[in-house]
């Protein structure tokens, strides 16, 4: 029901995606009438952001009544403009319907403060199972399907973190026109990822980052620092192209002027759902740049290396190159390098 709130008004948390109540004439917004389950969950979600149910007093249709509403225990930011539930439907409403499903699901399974120290990555997930579902590609070679075709019997969600796992039971239509008998899979989620290869067309040369990879040192690598292209995930509401930027200032202290899209891809698609869009940054990469970078607050410890252009391509000989970025970018690297340097050097 339309409720309003007297001496308050909504505003936009200023650079968030979220709105915050604060002083103002009348705050305009709904009143809902929820059962125990409803409101257990209701309670839930919001202490996972750190926010509680209060006594207020709200006004439906003139006459002024009691309610409970979500308030932060700490002040969540100044507030912005005039808060818009319509553009903010448009920009975040499918990613937050999503994540919201993602963060009920752990309900009763994790600790609310947990999983809100996730919830970033919990939204960027969201947001690559949308783009995802809207990637448009070409099929000049193969038969193809739609997803809609897949009959899944059963789903599983066994762990939440960093990353999920899920496991299905599905049928799938074979070529031959059957449909296939119950497979077994086990989902590994992770957000779509950006990795740039900075490149200095004028010094002809690469920067590589350098940092140990727990996925390697599972899997049993005597020597699981691996050498690497920049790379991060995409945040919720941000472009492919400013995590490129954003994440070779971080890692490298690196600014890119130019990217340069090498492609789309699944790194490996038989079991990892998650795309990798990858680049090549043009840069100025002196003999001076910084040291080990990455972020303290995310655990990482990153060393760059300045690699001139032909021992760049000799790793991919020696081996050396490990890991399918780096060698997708080399290579593309390879074929495009007098196109690039022509344009640096102009």
């Amino acid at each position: 029901m339309p409720a309003v709130m007297h001496h308050h008004d909504v505003r936009w948390v200023a650079g968030a995606s979220y709105p915050m109540l604060c002083d103002g004439p009348v705050a305009h917004g709904g009143m809902l009438d929820v059962d125990e389950m409803e409101l257990a969950r209701l309670d839930f979600y919001e202490l996972c952001f750190g926010y509680e149910r209060v006594a207020a007093e709200i006004s439906v249709d003139g006459t002024p009544c009691a309610a409970d509403v979500y308030r932060p225990a700490v002040v969540p930011g100044a507030p912005g403009p005039a808060w818009s539930l319509a553009d903010w439907a448009e920009t975040w409403g499918e990613i937050s319907t999503l994540a919201a499903a993602e963060v009920m699901r752990q309900m009763g399974q994790a600790a609310p403060a947990e999983i809100g120290q996730r919830f970033g990555m919990i939204r960027a997930r969201a947001q690559s199972y949308l783009r995802a579902q809207r990637w448009q590609r070409p099929r000049a070679v193969g038969r193809g399907g739609r997803g809609d075709m897949i009959v899944v019997e059963a789903l599983h969600h066994p762990y939440h973190g960093f990353f999920t796992l899920e496991e299905m039971r599905a049928r799938f239509p074979r070529f031959d026109g059957t449909l296939s008998k119950p497979a077994e899979r086990g989902i590994f989620r992770a957000a779509d990822a950006v990795t740039v290869l900075p490149y200095d067309p004028v010094r002809d040369r690469v920067l590589i980052v350098e940092q140990v990879r727990f996925g390697a040192f599972g899997h049993g690598d005597p020597d699981p620092w691996l050498l690497e292209p920049v790379a991060g995930i995409v945040d919720a509401g941000e472009t492919e192209e400013a995590t490129a930027i954003r994440e070779a200032e971080e890692e490298a202290g690196v600014h890119i002027t130019d990217l340069h899209l090498i492609g789309r891809y699944y790194p490996s698609p038989g079991g990892i759902a998650q795309v990798l869009i990858s680049y090549i940054g043009i840069a100025d990469l002196p003999d001076d740049l910084p040291g080990p970078g990455g972020l303290e607050s995310e655990g990482e410890d990153i060393l760059s290396h300045l690699v001139p252009f032909d021992d760049a391509i000799a790793l991919i000989a020696t081996g050396e190159a490990a890991v399918g970025p780096l060698l997708v970018s080399l290579q593309y690297l390879a074929l495009h390098r007098d196109r690039l340097r022509a344009r640096g050097s102009g």
